[in-house]
C-alpha cells in the first residue's frame, strides 16, 4: 500500500520551508545521511551540511517561491517511496511563474521510527531543449496547480 499522503506531506513541508527561507526547517526532514542535488547541479550531503548550505543560500540572495505539484508516489518497498513532482518558481519580487525556472523533482524517502525522511531530493531544470511546446504545457499545468492552491 502506498503512503501517498505521508510522503506528499514531507514534500509540501520541504517546499514550505524553502518558501519561508528557513534553512533549519528545510533540512529537518532529511535523514542524517540525506542528499540534495540542487537546481544548478550542486550536491550537498548530510543533514547538517544541508542546513548550513541552505542557510547560506537564503542569506546570500533572494530566492523565488516554489509552487509544486506531486504527480505520483511509488512505493518501492514498505519502507521506501519515490515521489515524482514538478515545480515552478515565482522569482522574488514577481507574481508569475518564470518558465525558464520550471523543474522536475524527485524525492526518495525511507520510513524511520519517527516517520518518512528524505534520503535524496533531486531538483533539475525542465528546459526541454528544442521542445518549447513542452515548456508551455508544463507552465500551464503549474499555473493551474498554483491557482488551485490559492
Amino acid at each position: 500500500m502506498t503512503d501517498h499522503d505521508g510522503v506528499s506531506s514531507v514534500y509540501r513541508d520541504l517546499l514550505a520551508a524553502w518558501n519561508r527561507r528557513d534553512g533549519k526547517a528545510f533540512a529537518a526532514p532529511f535523514a542524517a545521511d540525506g542528499e540534495v542535488v540542487g537546481f544548478d547541479g550542486s550536491e550537498t550531503r548530510g543533514q547538517a551540511a544541508i542546513e548550513s548550505e541552505m542557510t547560506r543560500i537564503f542569506a546570500d540572495h533572494p530566492t523565488g517561491e516554489y509552487a509544486g505539484k506531486v504527480r505520483d508516489v511509488v512505493q518501492v518497498s514498505n519502507d521506501v517511496a519515490l515521489l515524482r513532482a514538478v515545480a515552478a518558481v515565482i522569482p522574488a519580487g514577481q507574481s508569475d511563474i518564470n518558465p525558464a525556472l520550471n523543474t522536475i523533482q524527485r524525492m526518495l524517502c525511507r520510513k524511520s521510527k519517527s516517520g518518512w525522511e528524505i534520503v535524496l531530493y533531486h531538483n533539475t531544470p525542465a528546459q526541454f531543449h528544442g521542445r518549447p511546446e513542452m515548456v508551455e504545457q508544463l507552465t500551464a499545468e503549474l499555473r493551474r496547480q498554483r491557482a488551485q492552491q490559492k
